[in-house]
Parts: structure tokens; C-alpha cells; sequence
């Protein structure tokens, strides 16, 4: 591969499965040196196998990226094991589905503190260091969902807007100040086979599913790791996502009609019964540790 990262130091939340792991594979391939986070040790033990074999530096952190004083260490493991940091990935998310007032408000709260305060905190440790040393690359992995709100997706779509917003409201500050060598980058997917769905804590009495349409996950994969190369502010990945942008921003109203309801038909009326599960928000879980899943297959 002629784009090579060697010598360059990336650090990836939520690098267990889906995007994170897609990622950390992708970025071994060309050299780079990688911390890896996510709360299931054993999961993490086996990406650091897959990327020493593909020729790269790895280290794990079990981060819960919920906690600040966790973000904290693995901001200094980052440091004491490479010395630098060049890229940050802020990919960690959880979500619970549900109507609002079904869903115990401690979830809620964890959905908010995983994926809008691991990014904040992530993003503070990262900006601190880029400061420092006068260059680096944010990127944080928000959802369509952070720009176009959906139904029983509550704290999700909360904390994705405030993502979103953080970003946007970090990009203007390092205008004010010149400093054109630190980019931050959000990035924006619609729904993607990734086993995110299998970690979602759902109350709706049906399997969670993705509101369709429904797209490779290896498209976000690649969109991060060309903004690593060429960083950019914000990113659509998807099917559809250039169209729903563009329908937001000329009929907002009825952008987020059609949402609606593609969502309750999705996940409402569509999707088979299942009894409520907290998913892996209280506790890592066993399963959904690759970068796809099945649902691919099961839409076709």
C-alpha cells in the first residue's frame, strides 16, 4: 500500500468491534502505532494479535470511556507507550431504544455519558496535546441521527447533536486562534451492519434493527481513514445521506416526518418480538465482536 503511517500515533475508543476495530485493522496495515480502547480486555487482547501479525505497534487499555479518570489513563498510557498522539478517534457509543419515558432514566444518562461525555472527554485530552504541539487530527463519530432526530432514539439522538455541536464549536475556535495544522472531524453515518444494534439496550418489545436503508459498515471505515490523510469537518456516509442533508436543510419538517417514520416502521411494526435487554450498557458483552453482523443478509 503506497500511503504509509509510520511513525504516526493513533488512539481509537470503542475498538472492540464495528468501526474502532474495522479501523485499527485498516491503520496496522500501514504502519501506524495504535492504542486501542474499549471495556472487553479479551476482545481488545485479540485485535493487538491481528495487528502485531499485519506488521504493527499495539497496545490495549480497558477504558470505560464513560469515566474521565479512564480517559485520563488512556490518554497516558498513549503517551508513555509512543510519546505522542496524532490522531484521536472518539468511536465509542451506546444507545437505548425505547419510548422516552419506558426507558429507565439511568440509561438515558449512561447513553449521555458515553457518547456525549467520552467524546467530550476524549476530545479535551486530545485538543490539550494537539495544542502542545501545534498539530493533530480529531475525529469524532457522531450519526445522521446527531442532524436529523429519530423516534424512541431519545438520549441517542441527544447526545449525537451535542456531538455534533462540540465538534462544530472546537472548528471555530481553532479559526479564531489560526491554528490550521489541528483538524477536527465529524463524522456522520447512516445506519450500518456494524453489531451496534446487538449492544443496544431496547424497550420497545422488538428486536432492535437499523432504520433502513441499511449500508456497509467498510464505508466508514474508509471515510475515517481518508480523513486521517485529508481531514475534512464533517462527512455523510451512506445511502441516502447526501439526499437526507440536503432535504434537512431546505424542509427540516419534513425530513424528520419521513425518519419517523421509517423508524416505526422499522423497529415498530416491522421488527419481530423480543424481550427487553439492558444490552451491554451496565456490562461489556460477549457477543457482536466483528466489524459487520448479519443484517445485511437478513434485509435482503
Amino acid at each position: 500500500m503506497d500511503r504509509k503511517l509510520y511513525g504516526t500515533t493513533i488512539v481509537i475508543t470503542g475498538a472492540s468491534s464495528g468501526f474502532g476495530k474495522g479501523c485499527a485493522l485498516e491503520f496496522a496495515k500501514m504502519g501506524a502505532s495504535l492504542v486501542l480502547a474499549a471495556r472487553r480486555q479479551d476482545a481488545l487482547a485479540e485485535l493487538v494479535a491481528e495487528c502485531a501479525r499485519l506488521g504493527a505497534s499495539a497496545v490495549a487499555v480497558q477504558t470505560d470511556v464513560a469515566d474521565p479518570n479512564e480517559v485520563a489513563v488512556l490518554f497516558k498510557q498513549a503517551l508513555d507507550c509512543f510519546g505522542k498522539v496524532d490522531v484521536w478517534i472518539n468511536n465509542a457509543g451506546a444507545a437505548a431504544i425505547g419510548v422516552f419515558s419506558d426507558v429507565p432514566l439511568a440509561d438515558h444518562l449512561k447513553v449521555i455519558d458515553v457518547d456525549m461525555a467520552g467524546t467530550m472527554c476524549g476530545s479535551y485530552f486530545a485538543m490539550q496535546h494537539f495544542m502542545e504541539k501545534g498539530q493533530g487530527t480529531l475525529i469524532n463519530v457522531a450519526s445522521m441521527i446527531g442532524k436529523i432526530p429519530a423516534p424512541y432514539y431519545a438520549s441517542y439522538a441527544a447526545a449525537k447533536h451535542a456531538v455534533v455541536g462540540l465538534s462544530a464549536a472546537l472548528r471555530q475556535e481553532l479559526q479564531e486562534l489560526k491554528k490550521d495544522r489541528i483538524h477536527v472531524c465529524t463524522v456522520l453515518p447512516m445506519a450500518m451492519d456494524t453489531p451496534f444494534f446487538d449492544h443496544a439496550a431496547n424497550y420497545t418489545g422488538r428486536k432492535s434493527v437499523p432504520i433502513p436503508p441499511l449500508n456497509d459498515a467498510q464505508e466508514v471505515i474508509d471515510a475515517i481513514v481518508d480523513l486521517v490523510f485529508k481531514p475534512k469537518p464533517e462527512v455523510t456516509v451512506g445511502k441516502g445521506a447526501g439526499i437526507f442533508s440536503m432535504s434537512d436543510a431546505l424542509l427540516p419538517g419534513a425530513t424528520e416526518a419521513m425518519m419517523a417514520k421509517n423508524t416505526q416502521k422499522a423497529q415498530i411494526e416491522q421488527a419481530p418480538s423480543a424481550p427487553f435487554t439492558k444490552g451491554s450498557l451496565d456490562k461489556p458483552s460477549n457477543i457482536g465482536t466483528g466489524i459487520h453482523t448479519d443484517y445485511k443478509k437478513e434485509a435482503s
